[in-house]
């Protein structure tokens, strides 16, 4: 897991973030406690303000590392792909489903730009402002589209049976003016 927000930190906050990266992972965002970060470790928790300021410090360094993986995921996404916008939206669900704790870490609560490793958001956001065509609001329209179908998948909010291929499809084709 190489990632250039970890490489800001010293050796043992970067283990520190490694070992509540797997706790997220392994329990959701509520597990994720200065205690049982210490504990995975082997350290008290205490300790762990020597090397990070506060919890709103650790999971900025996961919701920085989750930006680095999503700026890479989608640029492969639109890379040669002949429907930028589809290929995208297809990589946030997959992101999402793959990570539903980190995209829950990233996405629900107001996100703290001034704690985040410089320019990870700008880099994840960047293959969708291309491939709106550098039109920002169509771009934050798409994303609040892709974020919301998400949600809803997460939460398990459609009704059984519900053909949410379909329903992506013409969210889509919304976007480029088709249905």
């Amino acid at each position: 897991m190489s990632s250039r927000a970890l490489d800001r930190l010293a050796p043992r906050a970067r283990e520190i973030v490694r070992a509540a990266r797997e706790l997220l992972e392994q329990d959701g965002p509520g597990a994720l406690s200065m205690r049982r970060v210490a504990e995975r470790i082997g350290i008290r928790a205490s300790s762990i303000y020597e090397h990070l300021r506060d919890k709103q410090a650790l999971e900025a360094a996961l919701i920085s590392m989750g930006f680095e993986e999503q700026a890479e995921l989608f640029t492969q996404a639109v890379d040669g792909a002949d429907d930028p916008l589809a290929a995208l939206a297809a990589a946030y669900r997959d992101f999402a489903r793959r990570q539903p704790h980190l995209h829950r870490l990233m996405t629900e609560r107001p996100l703290r730009r001034d704690l985040l490793a410089p320019g990870v958001e700008a880099a994840a956001a960047r293959p969708l402002l291309d491939a709106t065509g550098g039109d920002l609001e169509r771009a934050r329209a798409f994303w609040a589209f892709a974020h919301g179908m998400v949600a809803l998948e997460l939460n398990h909010r459609f009704p059984p049976g519900a053909d949410l291929t379909t329903t992506w499809r013409k969210g889509i084709d919304a976007f480029h003016g088709t249905s």
